[in-house]
């Protein structure tokens, strides 16, 4: 009779305890417990300082089952976890996935639903998530909310954007947390397609700066059936709340067990340095799961795109006019873009100057109707425009060593997509194209769906997975931000998901400091294509009334090679504009776009930052610094190198009269030679940058 009272009292006393959990460091530390209403909570320490504060976790079920409360812990499991793996493509050839775990497993008393929590802790922050196992209580099942907390210790510093369910393309704000405040945010930066969630919902990923020095981060990984997490600001609070992006009727997500939900990640560190270089949003994500890798591999590419975006061509074939003849067939304009004679033109510039490949936008009929009407049925995928030959183009292409890369725009009708996905999988097939670049602007049909919900988080999964089917890579744009997927499925190479370059053609741009705050926040999820390499800065060159220009110096649009990490590069330019600048351009040229080792050096969100890259295979490094409005020097050590070796070091910078502004287009170049023992002083102008290409001298 003793043993069995004895039995229950420490089971009792087992379900009550809180439990710790710390990072292989040492440095982190997660406590968990339930509340007297047994709701479960939990905090983060680091350094034993606090980071976020008792915060609450639950998930609200549609039918009212609310599994917020009425836990008690039935057990629990400590577990460690050390691997190195290597990605198809990276910024690193190996990455370390270590951590330490606890997973918690609770019942609710009144419906015996079972719930249960996992915390992984890794050196550079932690990640919960919720698991939902197979049980009777608990099928099929509608979430209405997610309830997790995020109870931050202090009035940080925040980098962030408006709660968008449809578009990321903002540049950031810059603000204390009790500042937020999006009615005050200049929404007149976009392209028009907001729907703003509310007056305290920001996104994720969230990056900021205590007043003690400590960097934070929330995010989210592997989100796979689920739909994005936005952030409530809670006011007059310091607390974050989990938001989620709801369908057409309200629901969040339609879900059977078993399931888990993504990750919800907070990464902390005293040196910004480990924010930006952390690939725990990677780690995070399944294993690959393509067994034959071999289609998936870096591309350089040029295109028939920025001259779109300047105002020289036009996607479509009859232009502003639209006009028909009286047989109703598009009548020429003669500013498309798309054509023949104009892609070869691409092609030759490729094949000279070593690119892999040529991505061509509005090839395919259905431009002059896509924009704006939200149509279902505007585009095929298949039918091309009187004056664009595939076959004579992918002949051409083929004969000058030159990758076609296919461009798919949806006009947001992704049921249409989806009809029309294998068909146009076929015609890439049958013309060897390698690659697509999706597009998703506009309003989602069907309609009252978000581009961050459930149903088109499924469908970006689900492209890459059919691209996959037929060995192929795809680079999206407009979807919902990359969470880490791409070590899942790595063929898909990137993603925009952010404000890029083009904004800077036609609205008021995006300012020096954006591309210092990007690696803090969009990057971590995966790479960007963020169309780098302008070099004609202001837009007065093509038309003397326009004022907008590019918030960059053109060493700079060098630089975001280095910094801006992306398998897939373009170099966004007009081969005419390259052609009068082959000295810089050179650079663009011989950057590696796959590396073995990246190492950053300095990193200041907002401010600057400067990368370091070994090329993967070669002995070659290339660095890149930038900075935002302010004019920096510094001074960067070499022991990066290899020892006992020299190196030639090319130096594209600033010229000494050079400022984003006014002198964007002054720069020189230099060639010096360094070794592991030397340092090298950077002297960046506002808005400037340096890049520099170290080479081994035999």
């Amino acid at each position: 009779m003793n043993s069995i009272y004895l039995y229950f009292f420490l089971l009792i006393s087992y379900c009550s305890i809180a439990q710790s959990i710390q990072s292989p460091s040492k440095e982190i530390t997660i406590d968990f417990k339930l509340s007297s209403n047994g709701s479960p909570n939990y905090s983060v320490n680091y350094k034993n300082k606090p980071i976020v504060l008792e915060s609450y976790l639950g998930i609200k079920l549609k039918d009212g089952g609310d599994l917020v409360s009425n836990f008690t812990i039935n057990n629990s499991k400590v577990d460690t976890f050390n691997e190195t793996w290597q990605p198809v493509l990276g910024e690193q050839s190996n990455i370390v996935n270590h951590y330490n775990e606890l997973t918690v497993y609770l019942s609710q008393k009144e419906t015996n639903r079972k719930v249960n929590l996992i915390f992984k802790v890794y050196d550079e922050g932690v990640a919960f998530r919720y698991e939902f196992p197979k049980q009777e209580k608990l099928n099929y099942f509608i979430i209405s909310d997610e309830d997790s907390e995020f109870n931050l210790a202090g009035n940080h510093k925040a980098f962030w954007i408006p709660g968008d369910f449809d578009s990321q393309e903002y540049f950031y704000k810059e603000s204390n947390l009790s500042d937020i405040d999006v009615d005050k945010f200049d929404l007149n930066n976009g392209i028009g397609l907001k729907t703003i969630a509310g007056k305290y919902v920001i996104q994720s990923p969230l990056m900021m700066k205590s007043t003690e020095g400590i960097y934070i981060n929330i995010f989210e990984a592997a989100v796979v059936n689920y739909p994005v997490m936005h952030l409530d600001i809670v006011p007059n609070e310091f607390k974050l709340k989990s938001h989620l992006v709801s369908n057409a009727i309200g629901d969040k997500a339609y879900l059977q067990t078993p399931f888990v939900s993504p990750w919800r990640t907070i990464m902390v560190s005293d040196d910004a340095r480990d924010i930006v270089a952390s690939k725990m949003i990677l780690n995070l994500n399944e294993p690959c799961k393509i067994k034959d890798v071999s289609f998936i591999k870096p591309m350089k590419y040029v295109g028939i795109w920025w001259e779109m975006h300047v105002g020289k061509a036009t996607w479509d074939y009859a232009g502003s006019q639209n006009a028909q003849n009286t047989d109703g067939n598009l009548i020429a304009s003669g500013k498309h873009g798309a054509t023949t004679t104009n892609t070869k033109k691409y092609i030759d510039f490729a094949a000279k100057h070593g690119f892999d490949g040529v991505l061509v936008e509005g090839w395919n009929v259905g431009w002059e109707d896509w924009y704006g009407n939200w149509k279902e049925n505007v585009f095929d995928f298949t039918t091309p425009y009187p004056d664009f030959d595939l076959k004579e183009v992918n002949d051409y292409a083929k004969s000058k060593g030159i990758k076609m890369i296919m461009h798919h725009e949806t006009s947001g009708s992704v049921a249409n997509y989806e009809r029309h996905l294998d068909r146009a999988l076929e015609l890439m097939k049958k013309y060897n194209y390698p690659a697509a670049k999706s597009g998703y602007v506009g309003k989602i049909i069907p309609r009252g769906e978000f581009h961050d919900g459930q149903t088109m988080v499924n469908h970006y999964n689900f492209v890459a997975q059919r691209f996959a089917d037929y060995k192929m890579m795809v680079n999206s744009h407009e979807s919902s931000r990359p969470t880490g997927y791409s070590r899942t499925y790595p063929n898909y190479i990137a993603a925009e998901a952010a404000r890029g370059n083009e904004f800077n053609a036609w609205s008021i741009g995006n300012p020096p400091s954006h591309e210092t705050i990007l690696p803090f926040t969009r990057l971590l999820g995966g790479p960007m294509d963020y169309t780098p390499g302008i070099f004609e800065i202001k837009m007065s060159f093509y038309d003397a009334k326009k004022t907008e220009q590019v918030h960059t110096t053109l060493a700079k649009q060098l630089a975001l090679y280095v910094t801006m990490y992306s398998p897939l590069q373009m170099a966004a330019d007009l081969p005419e504009n390259y052609e009068k600048y082959l000295d810089a351009f050179q650079f663009i040229k011989e950057v590696a776009i796959d590396w073995q080792e990246s190492i950053y050096l300095e990193a200041e969100p907002g401010d600057y930052i400067t990368v370091v890259r070994k090329a993967k295979g070669s002995e070659n490094w290339f660095l890149g610094a930038i900075t935002d409005e302010n004019a920096r020097q510094t001074e960067i050590k070499l022991d990066f190198l290899s020892p006992n070796k020299k190196y030639q070091a090319i130096v594209y910078q600033d010229g000494i009269d050079a400022d984003w502004k006014n002198n964007p287009k002054s720069y020189t170049i230099k060639t010096i030679q360094v070794t592991s023992k030397s340092k090298i002083k950077l002297n960046l102008a506002s808005g400037g940058g340096t890049a520099i290409s170290f080479k081994p001298i035999n």
